[in-house]
């Protein structure tokens, strides 16, 4: 595996050729790409700070066994409801 500022390269370079792939093929579609990938980020974003706001006290780093399972499952679940909500609504 590599290190933490490498490891996503390979997606990186794969979707930036998916992304000339869309503007060769069909460039009028590239700002549809471009606002799918907005709402999602605010998605991810508004879960991010959804949960802080709701479970303040929880600290992943800090947890250890079932607790971080729990907490982690329970941000899972509250990312997942927030991206498909602002994905699916607008």
């Amino acid at each position: 595996m590599g290190n933490n500022k490498t490891r996503l390269t390979g997606w990186a370079v794969f979707t930036a050729l998916l992304m000339l792939a869309v503007a060769a093929i069909a460039p009028q579609q590239i700002p549809v790409v471009l606002y799918k990938l907005a709402m999602v980020t605010l998605g991810v974003v508004l879960s991010y700070w959804l949960s802080r706001a709701l479970y303040p006290e929880i600290r992943l780093y800090q947890l250890r066994g079932w607790q971080l399972i729990a907490a982690a499952g329970v941000r899972s679940i509250i990312a997942l409801a927030c991206v498909l909500g602002i994905t699916l609504g607008l």
